[in-house]
């Protein structure tokens, strides 16, 4: 929710009412009231979109130049002409540099990394934290989606100071991130820069209806074994998720090669289910009705005890005290 509420803080900024444009997202009042509580990446993701097109500025009014609606279907368009990832990445950044005024990438690549630093305009003020997310997402979106596969980010540095949602950030981007330093830089190893270019115009349809919504948690590929995987587990109870083998099987591929795949788009078997319990769980304690027990039951857990350090681990609370706060919400 910290994420949300940077995002609709600038929409309010720039002079628009927020609620329309939250519930436009499915985001409830009283999800938005609630600090622990969690969207969907589709859910973000539209709110992003909608933003976007209610400021006309892709960039939500962060840089002294508009980033127009549009701009990242042209800067796609660009990007598509690419040959390889290298080149994808240099045309991403150009395009950048070319539509705002206060940031500019720079890479420089070398045997271990590739490296892309922003600076800020001199005279500016140094930018926030959503700034820099913004920019890096649109561009590493992008190139991850034009050589089909998730770019591993080695590390993270950042001029600003660190933000509250710091963690969150680190789930979005990488673990190793640092604040209050000399530059701003993104490292990435660097295997994707002869990965050939695999998308075409008519890919390129399908990817911008929902672009960049559709990669701003993370890059999403609609066809990634990532995304296959959340669709098996999703169709099944918690309790009934079967094993890492299991799950190969249902998508015809062996063990091997879906473990092979899911570590090159950054996750595994069970990353995604710790993940789909995370959120199943925070949106089961929303009902009253429902027993701590039962819910833990429900998104697979065998022993109570289990879930309450799960649950601990996930947002700093004890599922009761979580409920009974956003109970107290509820009633204000």
């Amino acid at each position: 929710m910290r994420l949300v509420n940077e995002t609709l803080a600038l929409a309010r900024a720039g002079g628009l009412e927020i609620a329309p444009l939250a519930e436009a997202a499915g985001i409830s009042a009283a999800v938005l009231c609630a600090p622990q509580a969690r969207v969907s990446a589709a859910q973000y993701g539209l709110l992003w979109s909608g933003i976007a097109r209610a400021l006309d500025d892709e960039f939500f009014g962060q840089d002294s130049h508009a980033m127009k609606s549009g701009s990242f279907i042209a800067m796609t368009h660009s990007a598509l002409g690419a040959s390889t990832g290298r080149q994808a990445l240099q045309r991403a950044v150009h395009f950048m540099r070319l539509v705002l005024d206060d940031l500019a990438g720079e890479i420089d690549i070398d045997a271990t990394r590739v490296r892309v630093t922003l600076k800020h305009r001199a005279g500016r003020p140094t930018p926030t934290m959503f700034a820099y997310a913004t920019w890096f997402i649109l561009v590493y979106g992008l190139v991850c989606w034009l050589v089909g596969r998730r770019i591993p980010l080695l590390a993270a540095r950042f001029c600003c100071p660190q933000p509250d949602a710091a963690h969150d950030y680190q789930l979005m981007l990488c673990d190793d991130m640092t604040f209050d330093q000399a530059a701003t830089c993104f490292d990435f190893a660097p295997a994707f820069l002869e990965l050939p270019v695999i998308q075409t115009a008519s890919s390129a349809r399908a990817f911008l209806r929902n672009a960049p919504g559709n990669f701003v948690v993370k890059y999403r590929n609609p066809g990634s074994f990532a995304t296959r995987v959340r669709r098996t587990l999703r169709a099944l109870p918690a309790a009934a998720w079967p094993d890492a083998d299991a799950i190969a099987r249902r998508l015809n591929v062996a063990p091997a090669t879906l473990r092979r795949r899911l570590s090159q788009e950054g996750h595994s078997c069970q990353s995604i289910k710790d993940e789909l319990r995370r959120d199943l769980a925070i949106a089961a304690l929303l009902d009253p009705r429902r027993s701590v027990a039962d819910i833990a039951a429900a998104v697979g857990f065998a022993e109570p005890s289990a879930f309450h350090r799960a649950f601990r681990k996930w947002t700093g609370q004890r599922p009761t005290d979580y409920r009974a706060a956003q109970l107290r919400k509820r009633a204000q």
